[in-house]
């Protein structure tokens, strides 16, 4: 006969809202009905609801793991693999947290002062706090905010150090291509308008050229992202955004 959805919303930690929830967007349809219409699950529902949420979990929106999910070409054991390569991730991050913690705790308890440094260097050089919810309220139903977001979360101290040494000698050079006068449509401009659609394609989601000239936009019309750029070399923003432009042309 199965499991009632009472029982497996208890043996889950889930509410039984959910699992209607589940049911009528046809994330997890039950495979049986009673006698009385009301839904039985089986064995094979229940490994299901376990593969949802190890991806919720890992912060996966429901659309994409009924993708997942659903693919035909997907072997089972692909899924746990995946799972355990992200879920091992996490873990090795808030491993080094918890140490963090310990470590104020003892320093506390010691009456040591933590330098600045040593009270943040866990979180690296990024705010993750920073732009976030505008960012989610952009972007946050599109597959390249859930691709960004599955990337970073498994990024290390090191690995942003890497990406803001790659960010810092790209910028070195683009001012000083713009010391030198090179145009916006110029090749060694271009070439940097590459290198930089590269980088945002290595570290957070794949970024086609439509996608570049529409960054290169905003780059321009939103007054944060173009201090940011103008803070390298005044007028960098708006240079980057022509040679972007350009570049896509170029590349068709």
């Amino acid at each position: 006969m199965g499991y009632s959805v009472g029982q497996v919303a208890a043996f889950a930690g889930v509410t039984v809202r959910t699992l209607h929830h589940y049911d009528e967007i046809g994330l997890l349809v039950p495979g049986g009905r009673s006698h009385a219409g009301h839904r039985r699950y089986d064995d094979t529902d229940l490994d299901r609801l376990q593969q949802i949420l190890f991806y919720r979990e890992l912060g996966f929106p429901l659309d994409e793991v009924a993708a997942l999910l659903d693919d035909p070409a997907a072997d089972p054991r692909a899924h746990l693999r995946r799972q355990h390569e992200l879920l091992t991730a996490r873990i090795d991050k808030l491993q080094k947290m918890a140490a963090a913690v310990e470590h104020a705790m003892e320093a506390r308890k010691m009456g040591i002062n933590l330098t600045p440094e040593e009270r943040f260097e866990v979180f690296g050089d990024k705010d993750p706090e920073r732009y976030a919810e505008e960012a989610e309220a952009r972007w946050g139903g599109t597959d390249l905010y859930a691709e960004s977001q599955r990337r970073v979360a498994r990024y290390t101290k090191d690995d942003w150090k890497r990406i803001q040494a790659e960010v810092d000698a790209w910028s070195e050079r683009y001012a000083a291509l713009m010391a030198d006068g090179e145009p916006p449509a110029g090749e060694a401009a271009m070439d940097l308008a590459e290198e930089h659609r590269l980088h945002i394609s290595r570290w957070y989601y794949e970024c086609p050229y439509e996608m570049h000239r529409r960054l290169g936009e905003m780059y321009v019309s939103d007054e944060r992202f173009k201090a940011f750029y103008d803070s390298m070399r005044p007028g960098l923003a708006e240079h980057l955004e022509e040679a972007i432009r350009a570049n896509a042309a170029r590349r068709g």
